[in-house]
């Protein structure tokens, strides 16, 4: 295991409404969470190298945690393909790993459901990161000496789904719930059956192989149990004390249930332009923005986390002169004996979707992918994961906008299935979440429609990573992409609390030659810096670079490259348009750059300085911004600075 990720939505941390129980703060939510995954993930022994933090009001009923891990597999395990799973009739149910108790008992019911004053605390997994450690090391010497066909974690369902599952495969399974493992007396046998962790594993094991197994968990100290055995009955039994306790057929099992058809009725939103007055401090906005939670410095939280454990992360969370500035996405080289790693990053818009879900989902998939680009990683071999949380999409009495939501659902995955297409991303994994709202007395609180994205490519050599920050004075400072007057649902909108009705519009056939190309002149070496352009557009991104790279620099807004006419300064700005980046090119390689990307929108619009202030002139030809960046560094860590 090579890498973990974390992405976080809660509410406001400043929430100052008085939240009805059993609502817990965000705040509290935030440190729980944050603390969480510092006790597992920096016991795990696996590097934390990418994620984000959101905020919205809408997830104070049910925040959002998206935790996930990359591996390696095998290419081959003996004679069989590394990712193939196998289970023959006669092979043994065996559980590895932490012992049964009564938490996590209906979690996987706890996550389709409405969450309220009734929602117990037992559904609530009780983590233990150092029994899960040993578990993955014993299963992986085992996977090694042959000595399992394959495994499934005993998550959503525990016993019961994991058996259930893999029992398909080989056409039933029958098991003995009075031999498992608890952590105290009094189970009933159900519960047994129903308790979930993660760090409890179903492994299949060959009969002639149960001895040496077992033997091998002992002395690794991993604890295992035999509870019976894969059949071709065609029945998943289960037995406790000898008797009979369940008996169901797998195929009613899995198939007995009718697909349920909902109806989906597509409406836009009443949305109203936006109406910004001209600012005469256009600097005093770039500080505001800076400063949204959104947008803001996470470094006191992501801190915490370990980036550098088994020595491989190249291009790590933090870039820049001072190890601070925002990167884009993390490289790993998780074989130190060699030059090839690979490239992680993610990409999340939820509040895109209160104009549409389809754009959500397309700037999703965008975002992920000129992260990876971002850092150089190359379009070869690119793969992403898609997570769907949304709100309860099943009509009832009191869900009376269902239709509304399942028409978003549906339009994510039109966006989603598009983009992907067009940018040959395949989705390798992923999975849903649909029942994200939560009913205190009279109140309901939903989410907004959203979907992760996260996405991995292959780098043949991992000395190509880019960052972000400026590197040197005298190089110049391009944007490539073109901008348009998409500011709806943008951080910068969000500070007149507006909303907007120009969502950022992903167009696929205009991005994919230019990201072909850039990922060519990565490949060659010809990006000093790389950064793209997400919340809060082009003046984000140009301040963010300057700072981290401890460097001024001089742009002049009327030379960036424009997707249609626009004559406002705060517009080009701010303007959340996708498929953009900001760069540096060393100007002994401008030729050979410019001549890579000849006919494509780029533009040099600048130049690294060495003194330190970012100095902006409008389409006037007039300063418009000149802020020290030492001031917007500060505006840009001060949310959380002391938190």
């Amino acid at each position: 295991l090579i890498f973990n990720t974390d992405v976080f939505c809660f509410g406001l941390p400043h929430e100052e409404r008085e939240l009805p129980p059993p609502l817990l703060h965000p705040r509290r939510i935030l440190r729980g969470v944050h603390r969480g995954v510092m006790d597992g993930a920096n016991t795990s022994g696996i590097p934390d190298v990418n994620g984000a933090i959101l905020f919205d009001r809408r997830f104070t009923g049910k925040p959002l945690v998206f935790c996930g891990t990359g591996g390696l597999l095998p290419a081959k395990v003996g004679d069989m393909p590394g990712e193939s799973k196998e289970v023959k009739p006669g092979d043994r149910i065996v559980m590895v790993g932490g012992r049964i108790g009564k938490d996590g008992i209906h979690g996987a019911t706890f996550s389709s459901e409405v969450l309220h004053e009734d929602s117990p605390a037992t559904a609530v997994q009780i983590g233990d990161p150092i029994t899960q450690r040993k578990v993955m090391d014993f299963l992986l010497e085992a996977r090694d000496k042959g000595l399992y066909r394959s495994l499934t974690d005993n998550g959503a369902g525990g016993l019961s789904s994991s058996v259930g599952e893999m029992a398909t495969l080989s056409g039933g399974a029958e098991m003995h719930l009075d031999r498992a493992p608890l952590k105290y007396d009094g189970l009933a046998p159900w519960e047994i059956f129903l308790s979930e962790a993660q760090e409890r594993m179903t492994v299949v094991v060959p009969p002639e192989k149960i001895d040496d197994f077992l033997a091998l968990a002992k002395k690794r100290s991993a604890e295992a149990t035999d509870l019976g055995e894969f059949t071709d009955s065609g029945s998943l039994r289960v037995f406790y004390d000898g008797k009979p306790i369940g008996n169901l057929d797998l195929e009613f099992l899995h198939e007995g249930w009718p697909v349920m058809e909902l109806p989906a009725v597509w409406e836009p939103p009443a949305a109203k332009s936006a109406s910004i007055p001209e600012g005469d401090h256009l600097g005093n906005r770039i500080k505001s923005v800076l400063s949204r939670l959104n947008v803001c410095s996470k470094e006191p939280f992501v801190r915490m986390y370990d980036h550098e454990v088994q020595g491989g992360s190249t291009v790590k969370p933090f870039q820049g002169v001072e190890n601070d500035g925002p990167g884009d996405a993390a490289i790993v080289r998780p074989l130190l004996n060699s030059p090839s790693g690979v490239a992680v990053s993610c990409g999340i818009v939820p509040r895109y979707s209160d104009l549409d879900a389809k754009a959500m989902a397309e700037n999703a998939v965008d975002e992920a992918l000129r992260n990876l680009l971002a850092v150089g990683a190359p379009l070869d071999e690119v793969a992403a994961l898609d997570n769907f949380c949304w709100p309860d999409p099943v009509p009832s009495v009191t869900n009376p906008d269902a239709e509304y939501k399942m028409a978003q659902l549906v339009r994510a995955c039109e966006g989603l299935q598009r983009i992907c297409l067009a940018y040959e991303m395949p989705l390798v994994s992923g999975k849903d979440s649909m029942k994200n709202d939560s009913r205190i007395g009279n109140e309901k609180i939903s989410i907004p429609p959203t979907l992760l994205v996260t996405a991995v490519a292959v780098m043949p050599d991992v000395s190509k990573g880019v960052t972000m920050d400026f590197k040197e004075p005298g190089d110049i400072v391009y944007v490539l992409g073109p901008t348009r007057a998409e500011l709806g649902c943008s951080e910068f909108l969000a500070e007149f609390e507006q909303t907007g009705d120009r969502v950022p519009t992903v167009r696929p056939e205009e991005a994919w030659p230019l990201y072909q190309a850039l990922a060519k002149a990565t490949d060659q070496r010809l990006v000093r810096s790389c950064h793209d352009l997400s919340d809060g557009g082009l003046a984000v991104s140009l301040a963010e670079s300057a700072f981290a790279g401890g460097l001024g620099a001089e742009v002049d807004l009327s030379l960036v490259p424009l997707g249609e006419p626009i004559d406002r300064d705060d517009f080009i700005l701010f303007s959340e348009s996708p498929s953009r980046f900001v760069l540096t090119i060393s100007p002994k390689d401008q030729t050979d750059f410019e001549l890579l990307i000849e006919g494509l929108p780029l533009a040099a619009v600048g130049r690294v300085s060495h003194e330190k202030g970012l100095r902006i002139n409008g389409l006037s030809g007039e300063t418009i911004v000149d802020e020290e960046i030492g001031d917007l560094k500060e505006a840009w860590q001060r949310p959380f600075k002391n938190y």
